[in-house]
């Protein structure tokens, strides 16, 4: 395949790894990598496998249909849409409000922003907003490709230079504790978002859908499940990438991380360049921007996205304008965010580590719709996961269900 025509087909599956490269990653992998070393690889490693099945249903699903999978949860019956309505309502507050406190920490540091953190959240929101409104999806397609490949190349560099440090690192699995409660809280969190939530896989159909509406040639389900794969793995690389880097750089300094947006991001960024150089700086700037930005324009985009459809569905008498229930729900979820942000700005790290556990246990539920959207009455046989994708979705299900299970049990232990 020409190197046009692979770039022709990259759409719903960057837009992905935008969404999934975030906090996730600069945040989360950093953390990990800064506070354990390496000992965490295995745990990202194992995120990435178990999740992978339930993520590929999406573009599965979509090439093969040409719905969605609220499409989907709509034709499994109203208890499927209640469920994943449940879910989105309950967690897309603090979801945004901790991708945002992210942001508006790197935008407040990097270009040195004197202003309280909910006045620097409301202008990327706006800026956010006015960018969907000019091109929907369209520009954001367009421009995402860019945004990516700026990263991977800030990472490459990064990581590449980073290999020489010399750190405090010791030998493995002599960090973590099993035994300890914070230990393990940080793991749940961690897992949580690696790669992404699992509602994600939901975005990516809506962008796939909308991927093929808006190309010439229809999406075939060979490229459709390409372009999703480079964009998972690529954020698999990334993340280990990440991590890396706090190991390298980060880890054996006595420098506690501070919940701060801002606080943080400066700790993040000077402890990169003091370790690498300061000719880093505007490596390391860029890539925690570009990261960051595409992640919150595509959260920005995707609660209203995944939003005007439900409502449609329970309000069917009614005759509700797409494009103005869209603009309804961005409004809703600005307004819910910056109050949340209000009342938790002074902790960017808590707001992280709530939006992870919640997405922790939530993610179970997920998997369980994106397995019976593939495999119901109805879809096409010639599309149909074989066995041993279907046995692999099985078996990431019950660890899934266990996980969580554990969560909630040691919560109360």
């Amino acid at each position: 395949m020409s190197l046009k025509r692979t770039l022709s087909i990259l759409g719903p599956g960057l837009l992905y790894a935008a969404a999934a490269i975030g906090v996730s990653h600069l945040v989360q992998s950093t953390r990990a990598g800064a506070m354990y070393g390496f000992d965490l690889i295995p745990f990202l490693v194992i995120a990435n496998v178990i999740k992978y099945p339930f993520f590929e249903f999406a573009p599965r699903y979509t090439n093969a249909t040409g719905k969605d999978l609220l499409d989907a949860y709509r034709e499994m019956g109203n208890w499927a849409v209640a469920l994943y309505t449940v879910i989105t309502i309950f967690t897309m507050f603090a979801i945004t409000a901790a991708v945002l406190l992210v942001t508006t920490g790197i935008f407040g540091f990097v270009f040195n922003i004197q202003l309280d953190t909910l006045y620097i959240a409301t202008i990327i929101l706006i800026i956010c907003a006015v960018v969907l409104m000019i091109g929907r999806y369209s520009l954001l397609d367009k421009t995402i490709k860019y945004v990516v490949a700026i990263l991977a190349v800030s990472t490459i560099v990064a990581v590449a230079s980073a290999s020489g440090v010399k750190t405090g690192y010791t030998a493995f699995l002599s960090n973590f504790d099993f035994l300890k409660r914070a230990d393990i809280f940080f793991l749940i969190a961690f897992i949580g978002w690696m790669p992404s939530p699992i509602d994600v896989s939901v975005w990516h159909s809506l962008w796939s859908k909308a991927k093929g509406t808006t190309s010439q040639n229809k999406i075939s389900m060979k490229d459709g499940l390409l372009d999703f794969k480079i964009g998972y793995i690529g954020t698999g690389i990334v993340a280990l990438a990440f991590l890396s880097l706090g190991a390298l750089i980060m880890f054996g300094s006595n420098e506690t991380f501070s919940p701060k947006g801002v606080v943080f991001s400066g700790q993040l960024i000077n402890m990169y360049t003091s370790a690498i150089g300061s000719w880093a700086y505007p490596v390391i700037a860029i890539a925690a921007i570009t990261t960051m930005f595409s992640t919150t324009l595509t959260v920005v985009d995707a609660y209203p996205r995944v939003l005007t459809p439900i409502t449609r569905h329970y309000f069917k008498k009614q005759e509700l304008n797409q494009k103005s229930l869209y603009w309804i729900w961005m409004v809703v979820i600005v307004l819910g965010t910056l109050l949340l942000i209000s009342t938790f700005s002074s902790s960017m790290q808590f707001m992280v580590d709530l939006a992870t556990k919640l997405s922790f246990i939530t993610a179970p539920v997920v998997a369980i719709l994106n397995y019976k959207a593939v495999t119901r009455k109805g879809f096409p046989e010639a599309n149909k996961p074989g066995n041993g994708l279907l046995w692999y979705a099985r078996i990431g299900i019950v660890f899934l269900l266990l996980f969580s299970l554990f969560y909630i049990v040691y919560l109360f232990v």
